[in-house]
């Protein structure tokens, strides 16, 4: 290992967001790339950037044996800094802080990360700042709403995405309730609304929004903006064709007051629903790198290098000229979400459009996510992970 480099374990390495980071880093020649998961194999882990992959107990499933392997792992080897980027991994790291003194993590402390993971306080804290949010009806837990009136439709929100209970960790569920027999329906499937915190926030139509955005130690230092294409499943989710937009200033605001309030330091991932009028309310924060982080990098923002440059108190570089109308493509994510919209109901003719769609070729500024010729074997790896899902 060339003793000249920073030395960086990238963890999660088996997601998307991972793989953008080991490549960014990589390819700056500043940082020796190790990387890790609870995975035999996994897609940083190929790439021709990652010198060492490591496994470890699985975070989700044995958080303690985890958090040993990480005190562990970091007293036999130095690393200037440890970049997880999955909200499991770093609301674990960050919580046990203390039993990992050698552990650099580029983050805000625990306490301002979950005060804004946490749906609840975060819509507290944007109505103390004018940052409009739909209508909120908090519980502590399903009894307290015994007895509630509710006017529908409605979103059931639990105030965690991921709740750590001491030994493994709850994954929650959004769910936009049309009924009360949809709302008694979703309560018996989440148990965990029993002893949990929640809301019921009055459902805002039209479609997503969103800023990213990287702090440095409390000053703002970078803001970017994509559109989703195309999505998986094909009403919302994962997106798997995206493109580079300008910044909208309203939502920069917004998202400018709420970081600077807490002092942010890190990345973060400010969504926003915005209606058929125009409006938009806020609606989450997402406090790790999100997974088309790739599109940012292609389009002349490098959010990793720029978030390691910071938490090591280098320069940080930001750009309000980036290329717009890049466009990032994840291909097997593709493949799924044209699946499934041909399961869908839509008309022959839709179904029609959305193959010519998937099929159609742009040849300039456009990329595949994963599939990469100078770093070809996390495709390769991908494309074997997915056969095996396919054929069990």
């Amino acid at each position: 290992m060339d003793s000249n480099l920073l030395s960086v374990l990238v963890l999660d390495a088996n997601q998307r967001s991972a793989l953008a980071v080991t490549r960014s880093l990589g390819k700056s020649g500043q940082f020796s790339i190790t990387t890790a998961d609870a995975t035999a194999q996994a897609l940083a882990g190929a790439s021709r950037y990652s010198k060492v992959y490591l496994q470890h107990p699985d975070p989700s499933q044995q958080p303690r044996d985890f958090i040993t392997w990480a005190k562990d792992v970091t007293a036999r080897q130095h690393f200037d800094l440890v970049m997880p980027t999955t909200e499991v991994t770093s609301q674990l790291l960050l919580s046990c802080k203390d039993e990992l003194p050698a552990i650099e993590l580029p983050f805000a402390p625990y306490e301002t990360v979950m005060a804004l993971s946490d749906k609840i306080s975060l819509v507290e804290l944007a109505k103390s700042l004018n940052i409009p949010v739909p209508d909120s009806q908090m519980f502590k837990n399903s009894a307290e709403l015994v007895g509630a009136a509710v006017s529908y439709p409605c979103v059931l929100k639990p105030a965690l995405s991921h709740i750590f209970t001491g030994n493994d960790w709850i994954h929650t569920h959004v769910k936009i309730i049309h009924d009360e027999a949809g709302l008694q329906q979703a309560l018996e499937r989440s148990p965990y609304l029993r002893t949990t915190p929640f809301m019921l926030q009055s459902f805002i139509p039209g479609h997503g929004g969103g800023i990213f955005c990287l702090y440095n130690n409390g000053r703002a230092a970078q803001f970017f903006a994509h559109e989703r294409l195309r999505e998986k499943p094909p009403e919302g989710g994962v997106s798997v064709l995206s493109r580079s937009v300008p910044v909208d200033q309203e939502l920069q605001t917004s998202a400018r007051k709420l970081l600077d309030s807490v002092n942010w330091h890190g990345v973060a991932m400010v969504e926003f629903r915005i209606t058929p009028e125009g409006k938009p309310y806020l609606m989450e924060v997402n406090t790790r790198f999100w997974g088309s982080l790739q599109l940012a990098v292609d389009s002349g923002v490098d959010f990793p290098l720029m978030l390691a440059k910071a938490q090591l108190g280098q320069p940080v570089a930001s750009t309000n000229d980036y290329r717009v109308d890049q466009r990032l493509r994840w291909v097997l994510g593709d493949v799924d979400g044209l699946y499934l919209y041909l399961k869908g109901r839509q008309s022959w003719m839709k179904k029609f459009m959305r193959v010519v769609s998937f099929l159609s070729i742009r040849l300039r500024h456009q990329k595949h996510e994963v599939n990469r010729l100078h770093d070809l074997m996390p495709a390769w790896l991908e494309f074997k992970q997915y056969i095996r899902a396919l054929v069990k």
